[in-house]
Parts: structure tokens; C-alpha cells; sequence
């Protein structure tokens, strides 16, 4: 499915959309986020928190590439893990 598909989805607030967002984007987020908190675990609760942030934002947002949207908040969700961790 492209992002366009997946977007629609977002905006027809259809909970296929974070089934299609985690078959896509799935091993890309858990990469960046084990990669910040070098967890499984912790890395695992980021993504799901990320694909939260995403059904939340997502109307109004509309992201150009959904891909950096989406590493972007994987990546500020590691890191704030991170330093409640540290």
C-alpha cells in the first residue's frame, strides 16, 4: 500500500491505517528507536507509542513523506524514553 493509501486511511479514521502504517513502516521505527534505547522491549513501547502519536496528529497533519514523519516521532519518543530511563 503507498503512503497516499495509508494517509486516506488516516483521515477516513480507519483503524487499518496503523495495521498498513506497522506492516510499512514497522521495522524501520523499532530500528530507530533499539538503536537510541538499545531495549527491545522499551523499542517495542516507542513504536507503539508512535503509531498513537500518528492516529492522533493525523487529521489535521498531513505529512509530505510519511516515512520522515514518522522516524521523526519514533526518534523523539526514544529520546525522551531514554531520559526517563537515565
Amino acid at each position: 500500500m503507498d503512503d497516499n493509501e495509508i494517509l486516506d486511511l488516516y483521515f477516513a479514521r480507519s483503524e487499518q491505517a496503523i495495521m498498513e502504517t506497522d506492516q510499512k513502516y514497522g521495522p524501520y521505527c523499532y530500528s530507530i528507536a533499539n538503536h537510541i534505547l538499545q531495549s527491545p522491549s522499551d523499542a517495542e513501547e516507542s513504536v507503539n507509542d508512535t503509531w498513537l502519536a500518528a492516529w492522533n496528529r493525523m487529521p489535521p497533519e498531513r505529512p509530505n513523506v510519511l516515512a520522515v514523519f514518522l522516524g521523526r516521532m519514533t526518534r523523539n519518543i526514544s529520546i525522551d524514553r531514554w531520559r526517563q530511563n537515565h
